[in-house]
């Protein structure tokens, strides 16, 4: 490349130089034209010639060009990836002759010897390893994965690196159950292309519907799916937090198998609350490795929460959401208009999950909330009075919500970090929740409250929020019909807690709240720390 552009330098392409091919050369800067010839091979000449681009083209790395005489060398073993923010950067490593101290108690394994890093490349219907594109592959299709291999001291080893990218898609509608729509049954399409391959095939579908959800919408779900044709295999099931474990899962993967649907164009449909499409993700997340599914929620825990990440899971030995798999939707369809028929209870267990977004990281959805939460319960998050604005208020506090938790979901979909801003209100949650499943039931976002009113006054506590933020925080959840105090969470349960948390996410990582609308992640939450909080918390909430 470097020649070719010294070459174009010293032989100008311009209608001067060329006159006969005036017409067909439109610039005047040499290296603009190669470029613009070059384009459609330039990701081929990255992979092949990696160590041409100039590092300070590539933030917080260092490339080194293999023929470099500098100790420091860039290898795959030291190439770190933060998965926090899905961000790549390339470390260098010192090449050191002499052996480790004798003093080291903990040596690593010695690097392979000979390693190579290869490129994969589809041509001929074949995947073809490669070190460099040869003539025969130059225009085949080179794939983001690849191998390393090397002998190792103990034996030949190979490395691969395969990213896998998913997309899904969030849709807001009204009345999905319309029979003139189409959503529901194409609306996961890709593409046109697919869209209209989908068109021509006989449409099945299995279909899990919540038995509440059911006894309200039954007759429009069934006139929907019969309005389109489809071959529908209609499980009514009671998806209820003390059914959510996997013999329910089974029973779902059977009926998918049962069917006969094709695990590409044909996917399986979730309408129902949160546990409905945990439940139904893992079913299909299982069945063949993975089967398309879509979420459609009719609760407001489903809307904000349940329906716009990649998880799904089932509880398993006494403990929340233990099995479960990371496979997003194919599509989640909101309708709003779902939220109409939920009670004060429901519509505040969801209101939990949006109040936590609005607490970590969003100060105008926390003034949303504090001004016109006890109006969003009340109305049930459908259009306000013309008078108080209509739809403005319950539509852009759904909106930010949404967007705040996919904020936080997308860069770190598969939870590679366990830093998470989400995880407020979920520390302590956990074993109340489940302490509390069979007798005197709490609901996931009732939990989660109770958690996030003695995060907000153990963050107090701890001098990160002056006394006037912490009253109006709590105010703002008692104005969302939220409970903020609750006796089962005393010192113990709090110790047993973060005793799990440290266990289970590699250290405390506390979210706690230091600003209105802002959250930090703590590491340092004493046990001291948190019975002052019990102790405040009672005086405040109780």
């Amino acid at each position: 490349l470097l020649c070719l552009f010294d070459f174009f330098d010293a032989h100008p392409t311009t209608s001067e130089a060329y006159p006969a091919r005036e017409h067909t050369l439109m610039f005047t800067n040499s290296k603009m034209t190669l470029c613009m010839v070059l384009a459609p091979h330039l990701a081929t000449f990255t992979y092949a010639a990696a160590h041409w681009i100039p590092s300070s083209a590539i933030a917080g790395s260092m490339i080194v060009s293999p023929t470099a005489t500098n100790a420091w060398t860039a290898t795959p073993a030291t190439t770190a990836r933060s998965a926090r923010r899905g961000s790549v950067s390339m470390n260098a490593q010192r090449v050191v002759d002499s052996p480790p101290p004798r003093s080291a108690k903990v040596q690593a394994a010695p690097p392979a010897k000979s390693a190579s890093t290869d490129l994969l490349v589809y041509k001929d219907d074949a995947w073809h390893s490669t070190q460099t594109l040869t003539h025969e592959l130059v225009d085949g299709d080179i794939s983001d994965a690849r191998i390393s291999s090397g002998q190792h001291h103990d034996g030949f080893e190979w490395e691969v690196e395969s990213p896998i990218t998913f997309s899904y898609r969030v849709r807001e509608t009204a009345d999905v159950l319309d029979p003139e729509s189409e959503l529901l049954i194409y609306g996961h399409a890709k593409s046109d292309e697919m869209r209209m391959h989908l068109k021509t095939r006989a449409l099945k579908r299995v279909v899990v519907v919540d038995e509440q959800v059911f006894a309200l919408y039954g007759d429009r779900i069934h006139a929907y799916f019969e309005a389109h044709g489809v071959d529908m295999r209609l499980m009514v099931l009671p998806t209820t937090e003390e059914n959510k474990d996997m013999d329910m899962v089974l029973e779902i993967a059977k009926a998918i198998d049962e069917h006969g649907i094709d695990r590409r164009y044909d996917p399986v449909i979730a309408i129902g609350g949160g546990v409905c499409m945990d439940i139904v993700g893992f079913a299909a997340s299982i069945y063949r490795r993975r089967t398309p599914y879509i979420r459609v929620p009719t609760t407001l825990m489903g809307y904000v929460d349940a329906s716009v990440g990649a998880k799904s899971g089932v509880n398993f030995n006494g403990k929340k959401n233990k099995l479960g798999a990371y496979l997003p939707p194919a599509m989640a369809i909101l309708d709003r208009g779902f939220l109409a028929s939920l009670d004060e209870r429901q519509l505040a267990n969801g209101a939990a999950e949006i109040a936590k977004m609005a607490i970590v990281k969003n100060a105008e959805l926390m003034t949303l909330l504090e001004k016109y939460g006890a109006e969003l319960i009340s109305y049930k998050f459908q259009d306000f009075p013309s008078e108080m604005g209509g739809a403005t208020v319950p539509t852009r506090v759904l909106h930010l919500a949404i967007q705040t938790m996919l904020e936080e979901l997308a860069p770190n979909l598969w939870e590679d970090s366990l830093t998470r801003l989400v995880d407020f209100g979920h520390i302590f949650s956990l074993e109340l929740e489940m302490d509390s499943l069979f007798e005197q039931k709490l609901f996931h976002g009732e939990a989660v409250a109770v958690d996030m009113a003695f995060s907000v006054v153990l963050a107090h506590v701890r001098g990160h929020i002056d006394g006037d933020t912490c009253s109006r925080l709590l105010h703002t959840m008692s104005r969302l019909k939220l409970p903020v105090f609750h006796e089962s969470m005393d010192a113990k349960m709090c110790a047993k807690a973060m005793y799990e948390r440290v266990k289970f996410s590699q250290g405390q990582k506390v979210p706690l709240p230091v600003a209105y609308g802002q959250s930090r992640i703590f590491n340092d939450v004493s046990q001291e720390q948190m019975e002052e909080a019990l102790v405040v918390w009672s005086q405040l909430c109780q």
